[in-house]
């Protein structure tokens, strides 16, 4: 029987999904969708649009008479219903990943597990990827009024550090040399252990064979003088992406936000000083977000020397605080004000791109004659040449910034 894969959502459901493929025993791996027998879903619910693109998958691959089973997030807010509905042979939770071999022997099993469960598989490939995905914790502690996240996910909890540094050794000496710390909430890292996330980025730049290391999004008040020390150390990717969601401190009050608009800037300033490229997280359209305040949170954002961004209209989680409160916003002024957030950051990024020298790039792919990777500060670069640079790391100097990247000849 050959297992399909299709992973929605995150870094750390790319994690999840090599996990369970190292606990393939008794099938066959396949990246072709066609060819498979079985196609396992990794959802995504933190959107209603997450949500939505699952439940359309499912509906698709149905019509080709393919076994599917659901997991990830979506199998805690969909899975019950896409499971009574018989379109899902059966459905599992996170903690349930590392029996997948098992489980895939079976049907109409709906098993969602616990939210207790910390990983202790070690991923040794990460099959058709360039840079290695580390999960180094689970779960946020955080309650924001939006977020469903933590419901799905549960409380943080940090992976146990001797793991992730054997993980990274292993995976440096299989030929990966770009590493990415994700998790549920990365800054928590280490805070019911006894260390912390710098300390263990410290450790992991020790590994031979790691040449740059980068992390998910990690929010401002996790961000402290340790954390400040090592991001002049030549092994940290020159961009991090810092979760603001708004700024307009009436909007982060009203989203039960711990970080305050003054000292986000002051931080977001020091940062940048240092060379960093700088992205966020942005929610337009929150419940309460008046026009008066969108405008001051635009004016606000001009301040921040953001480079890259994640905007997205707020979307209604039932069972969320936000999904009750009052001052709804239409669709069409949220598209719009999106639109406005969006055309803002991408006119600073195309500005801090033109100010840059020499850009270190790890190749990941070639496509319609141009090969493709990201640089130091998480800008996607096309490179023209004759010479076979997948998997490689180039340095270029002599490119051309243009909006959806910087073009160069090798």
């Amino acid at each position: 029987m050959r297992v399909y894969f299709k992973t929605f959502g995150c870094r750390t459901n790319l994690f999840d999904t090599q996990i369970m493929i190292n606990r393939l025993k008794d099938f066959t791996l396949t990246q072709n969708e066609d060819e498979a027998d079985i196609v396992v879903v990794n959802s995504c619910t933190v959107t209603n649009g997450a949500d939505g693109s699952v439940r359309n998958y499912i509906n698709k691959i149905n019509k080709k008479n393919k076994k599917i089973y659901l997991t990830g997030c979506g199998a805690f807010t969909k899975g019950e219903d896409l499971f009574s509905q018989k379109k899902v042979a059966g459905v599992f939770g996170h903690s349930e990943k590392e029996k997948v071999n098992e489980l895939l022997k079976r049907e109409n099993f709906f098993e969602l597990g616990d939210l207790n469960h910390v990983d202790k598989e070690i991923v040794t490939e990460f099959i058709g990827k360039s840079r290695a995905f580390i999960k180094v914790q689970e779960g946020c502690d955080f309650r924001c009024s939006y977020c469903i996240i933590p419901f799905v996910r549960g409380n943080a909890r940090s992976l146990d550090e001797e793991l992730i540094v054997k993980q990274v050794q292993i995976l440096a000496a299989n030929g990966f040399g770009e590493f990415i710390l994700t998790g549920t909430n990365v800054g928590s890292y280490g805070k019911d252990s006894g260390t912390s996330l710098a300390k263990l980025l410290k450790r992991l730049s020790l590994v031979r064979g790691v040449r740059r290391l980068r992390l998910g999004s990690i929010e401002p008040i996790q961000i402290d003088d340790e954390f400040m020390e090592i991001l002049n150390e030549p092994w940290m990717a020159k961009h991090l992406h810092i979760a603001l969601q708004h700024t307009s401190q009436k909007m982060l009050d009203i989203m039960n936000r711990r970080n305050r608009l003054e000292e986000d800037l002051r931080l977001f300033e020091s940062i940048a000083s240092k060379g960093y490229a700088i992205g966020t997280d942005f929610i337009v359209g929150h419940p309460g977000e008046s026009e008066e305040i969108f405008e001051e949170a635009l004016k606000n954002l001009t301040k921040f020397p953001l480079t890259h961004i994640h905007p997205f209209t707020y979307s209604k989680r039932d069972g969320t605080p936000s999904a009750s409160m009052k001052g709804e916003v239409r669709g069409d002024v949220a598209k719009e004000r999106l639109k406005r957030v969006k055309t803002l950051i991408e006119k600073k990024n195309l500005d801090f791109r033109s100010k840059k020298g020499p850009l270190a790039v790890l190749v990941e792919s070639k496509k319609d004659g141009l090969y493709f990777g990201y640089d130091q500060y998480f800008n996607p670069a096309f490179i023209k040449s004759d010479l076979d640079l997948e998997g490689n790391w180039v340095e270029i100097s002599d490119y051309k910034v243009e909006k959806r990247g910087n073009f160069a000849t090798l």
